[in-house]
């Protein structure tokens, strides 16, 4: 089982998601970290375990009012050892980052209409498709990423954002709903964490991987509870 920490960035700095209204999203200033300067985020999440993936949400690129790409391209080259897993948005072809060995493009059904859907063929299924969800719980983009499974590639994150920053606990109907529809793909957990006992409730239906920001930054999680957790040591 592993944890994935999430940065959401918006003009440079790193703000705290909440509900996917991202137009209310602050700057970060949490109790595991004070400040919203990425570098420092990131640091402030290595004090806690030793990730070696980290997601990163380009909000600027997803919404379409400019990128964060050259911040990008710095962590990139910061932190050799740590996978950075970006969501840029819509994307016609693979990002140029890519060069990098610790870059891995994530792109979220929100930014694909049918329209452009041609697309995500450049990408040869060399990327994890994101399943997003409204804060109303609806799908977000194309229907056929939800419905046509020969779209799907072998990691999905399913992105509640109705959970996101939330205390209501993860969407385990979801998630086992998607699971049945196709066991071949490893689905990643998004949205919802509120302790350690959200991520072994996971864990027990078969989720490997979770993306988690809020229960860190509260320190609701602790780095013995993570060492365990890595270690499969769980609870009956």
């Amino acid at each position: 089982m592993e944890l994935i920490p999430v940065i959401d960035i918006k003009k440079g700095l790193a703000v705290h998601a909440k509900l996917g209204l991202r137009e209310h999203y602050q700057p970060l200033n949490t109790l595991l970290c004070p400040s919203s300067e990425i570098i420092q985020v990131i640091d402030c999440f290595l004090s806690v375990h030793d990730f070696k993936i980290i997601y990163l949400a380009d909000l600027d690129a997803i919404i379409g009012t400019g990128n964060n790409q050259k911040l990008i391209k710095t962590l990139l080259q910061i932190y050799p050892k740590i996978i950075f897993l970006v969501d840029s948005g819509y994307q016609r072809h693979p990002s140029l980052l890519t060069t990098f060995d610790n870059y891995q493009t994530v792109l979220g059904s929100e930014s694909y209409s049918d329209n452009v859907l041609n697309n995500l063929k450049s990408f040869e299924k060399i990327f994890i498709l994101s399943l997003d969800f409204s804060a109303q719980g609806r799908p977000l983009g194309s229907e056929q990423l939800f419905n046509e499974q020969d779209l799907w590639t072998s990691q999905i994150i399913l992105m509640t954002l109705a959970r996101v920053g939330s205390s209501e606990g993860v969407d385990l109907d979801k998630l086992i709903y998607y699971q049945q529809l196709n066991p071949k793909v490893e689905f990643i957990a998004s949205g919802g964490i509120r302790s350690i006992d959200d991520v072994y409730a996971l864990k027990r239906i078969g989720i490997k991987k979770v993306l988690c920001a809020t229960a860190l930054h509260n320190k609701m999680i602790s780095s013995i509870e993570i060492q365990k957790l890595e270690a499969k040591k769980y609870p009956e």
